[in-house]
């Protein structure tokens, strides 16, 4: 694989019954721009994350991963809800770091998303777009060279999305990524995508 891709998809196909989602897919995902992956529901977007993920196997084909370090931001915001703001954080790094360089990151991430003050409450004290920005902030503060986003701004009036949408582009240009991207909304592809790639439903 070329050095500048991070993924390279090599006739994926994957179908479920009768019905094929995903039919010789081919895409060269390249280091450290946002690729978006746009087209009507059940054209398999999400489907494609999930096996480059690994959540779900292919029928055929390749998916070449330069390395298998990824986060994920699903549609749901996926908070553990007995832990607070700042534990659902460190349950992801605990692993890997000690206790003082993982505060420091969990403190820098809160602060860039602007929930540093919140990072003692449980998840059903905040709000759905706060939430939302845990969650971004849960999968920078993870040291992956891979983050997947499934519909991450979905859901939120306009005037919140551009909000989060901006503090997320805050977070990528400060700490550059290889980003994956699904949405359905052609003007978001525009405005985060450096390459778009469309699927159509079969």
């Amino acid at each position: 694989m070329s050095a500048n891709y991070e993924v390279k998809l090599i006739n994926l196909c994957k179908s479920y019954e009768e019905n094929t989602v995903l039919d010789n897919i081919n895409m060269d995902i390249q280091e450290n721009k946002i690729t978006v992956i746009s087209g009507p529901s059940g054209c398999g977007k999400t489907t494609l994350l999930n096996i480059i993920s690994g959540v779900e196997k292919k029928d055929s084909g390749q998916v070449i991963l330069k390395d298998n370090s990824i986060s994920y931001i699903f549609q749901e915001d996926r908070l553990i809800p007995y832990l607070t703001v700042y534990e659902n954080i460190a349950f992801v790094l605990k692993s890997t770091l000690d206790k003082n360089e993982m505060d420091k990151i969990i403190t820098k991430y809160l602060e860039m998303v602007r929930l540093i003050e919140f990072k003692n409450k449980l998840p059903s004290k905040l709000s759905g777009g706060m939430k939302r920005r845990v969650a971004i902030a849960r999968a920078f503060a993870y040291k992956s060279r891979l983050l997947l986003m499934d519909e991450p701004f979905k859901g939120l009036d306009d005037e919140l999305k551009t909000e989060i949408i901006e503090e997320f582009l805050k977070l990528y240009k400060k700490d550059k990524r290889t980003v994956i991207l699904v949405t359905h909304d052609k003007e978001e592809a525009k405005l985060l995508g450096d390459i778009i790639y469309p699927l159509n439903v079969k």
